[in-house]
């Protein structure tokens, strides 16, 4: 069977990285970027270079998009509708899930197939089956051209709903920070008494493994719209930040992330939820 042809518009780090993995899976790959010099090393190695748009769309049925925010996916893809129309627009693009129904809509009033997409990872590791890539749009779609779209990373469906690809991924950003600011503030707290941040996170790594199953737990409660507190209680949680925050003290460690959270707990508990589980918090930032 010969390999499906691809069109890549946009040749930023993402872009590339995206054009790279389909050439090195065999897969005709045609490239066009606003400054064409940053196609050179495609072409090298064995992309077709188009001079403008249009010839970029029109080479190729499945067309991906990554460029730097919505408006420049507007201003390069409005004026070439009508070459677009019976092809499918895979949009890895940065963006709002409103921005993302927002195209969808366009698509679909032009006849063009559209799939919303966020890459759950950067551009080195663009490639690897072990990362996610997120899309959502027509699930017929997605179906037709998953094979293809697997050599990019794990395509992962999330459904009909083209706004759910960037509402995914702001949603697990957010967590990626936060994780990341636990961890920074609980290795400089290590770091205190001379622990090195490697040893330290070796044994933080094991213990997320741990956390994973608490969140499937609670997304159950989550999901009922009730928190039993079988396993621990806010209230015995307000009880052991305390020994974080007072460890922190000791050692000079800025405690603002901990204290934030410290804050929801006493929040839940002045509400009178203090037996209630830790899930109960999602209804703070619900407000």
């Amino acid at each position: 069977m010969n390999a499906q042809s691809i069109t890549v518009i946009g040749l930023g780090q993402m872009g590339t990285a995206l054009a790279d993995a389909f050439l090195a899976a065999g897969h005709p790959t045609t490239v066009w970027n606003r400054t064409p010099g940053k196609a050179d090393a495609l072409v090298a190695r064995g992309a077709t270079r188009a001079a403008t748009v249009t010839e970029a769309v029109t080479a190729s049925e499945l067309v991906v998009v990554c460029v730097l925010d919505d408006a420049a996916v507007r201003e390069l893809l409005a004026p070439v509708t009508e070459s677009l129309r019976g092809r499918v627009l895979v949009n890895l693009t940065t963006g709002s899930p409103e921005q993302a129904r927002a195209q969808a809509a366009w698509a679909a009033e032009h006849g063009i197939g559209y799939l919303d997409g966020a890459v759950m990872t950067t551009p080195p590791g663009v490639g690897d089956s072990a990362n996610m890539i997120l899309y959502a749009g027509s699930p017929e779609l997605f179906a037709a051209h998953r094979t293809t779209l697997a050599v990019l990373g794990d395509p992962v469906d999330l459904g009909p709903d083209a706004g759910l690809g960037s509402l995914y991924d702001a949603g697990l950003l957010g967590l990626m920070w936060s994780v990341f600011g636990g961890w920074l503030h609980a290795s400089a707290l290590a770091g205190a008494d001379g622990v090195p941040a490697r040893e330290f996170t070796a044994v933080a790594t094991r213990w997320l493994r741990t956390v994973s199953w608490f969140m499937t737990g609670y997304a159950e409660q989550i999901d009922a719209g009730e928190y039993p507190g079988a396993d621990a209680t806010i209230d015995v949680q307000v009880a052991a930040i305390g020994h974080l925050l007072h460890a922190g003290e000791a050692r000079g460690i800025d405690n603002r992330l901990p204290e934030l959270h410290l804050d929801l707990m006493r929040a839940a508990v002045d509400a009178g939820h203090g037996g209630d589980s830790y899930a109960r918090i999602i209804e703070n930032f619900r407000k």
